[in-house]
């Protein structure tokens, strides 16, 4: 079953398979606020499914996700919603860093964390562009399929801001290829990545949805009990290699970066809108 093709996420279940799908191609699936918890409650919908065994995240159209809305006619960053994945305040009636260290801590850091704890299997899907936030809700899944078209990129050094706030870089690549990545903002194919051990499978653009969805059916053939365990074991060994505590400092930083630019620059990104980004090479 498939929700309205006008809502910002799409679910549908074939046998013990979900698929949670981002819905904004036109906007080449930015993730506003209404995405973010709308994807909130696809995981949690698929968590509760005792059919489902395995879940896919896909984004709709030519790209994966071009990662945080910083400029479509849906940005909704200034409106409140019911909060879900820490006990911060209400960010929408509070200035300055209190108010997006709140918001942030919600919809980016602590969205992400949640979903990385889901006891399911997820695999990503990725084609075109997995951008800044495209790349958090990627390293949040267990696996990443490929397409050969795609392409992944941090580029907000541009906006004097260390990373996105989901900072896996040093876990999901090697630290010398992190800082190249973060230096530069440049564009890492799909076979880099692969080469770097960030993604699993790089396949064939056509191909892609057939063998995403044939490596999660045989996902499922596992014991969930099994596959759940087998997650927590492989999350607390990254844990303990420092990926928690290692975000919460860089969060530290990032919001550093984030009260620099109100100080110093137009605003809090450093005066870098979508049209600036672009221009400056992302």
């Amino acid at each position: 079953m498939t929700t309205a093709h006008d809502e910002p996420v799409r679910y549908e279940r074939q046998g013990p398979v979900a698929t949670v799908t981002m819905n904004r191609p036109d906007y080449r699936n930015a993730q506003n606020s209404a995405m973010t918890y709308a994807l909130d409650r696809a995981f949690y919908r698929a968590a509760d499914d005792d059919e489902v065994k395995v879940v896919v995240l896909a984004g709709a159209g030519k790209h994966f996700s071009a990662g945080h809305d910083i400029g479509t006619p849906e940005r909704d960053a200034h409106l409140p919603f019911d909060r879900k994945a820490g006990l911060w305040w209400d960010h929408s009636d509070k200035a300055g860093a209190e108010g997006r260290f709140a918001r942030e801590s919600e919809v980016y850091l602590g969205m992400c964390r949640r979903w990385r704890e889901l006891p399911k299997p997820v695999i990503a899907s990725v084609q075109g562009a997995c951008v800044a936030g495209g790349l958090m809700l990627a390293w949040v899944c267990d696996l990443i399929i490929a397409s050969d078209d795609a392409f992944f990129a941090d580029p907000v050094v541009r906006m004097g801001i260390p990373g996105v706030e989901y900072f896996a870089h040093p876990w999901v690549m090697p630290p010398r290829i992190a800082k190249e990545f973060l230096y530069t903002g440049d564009r890492m194919s799909a076979q880099r990545a692969y080469e770097v051990g960030m993604i699993n499978r790089v396949v064939p653009r056509t191909e892609l949805s057939e063998r995403v969805t044939e490596l999660a059916t045989r996902i499922a053939d596992m014991p969930r009990m099994g596959l759940a365990l087998t997650k927590r074991a492989v999350n607390q060994a990254e844990d303990l290699q420092g990926l928690h505590t290692g975000m919460d400092s860089v969060f530290g930083l990032h919001h550093l970066a984030h009260a620099h630019n109100a100080e110093t620059a137009p605003d809090a990104l450093g005066g870098m809108d979508i049209r600036a980004m672009k221009k400056a090479g992302s």
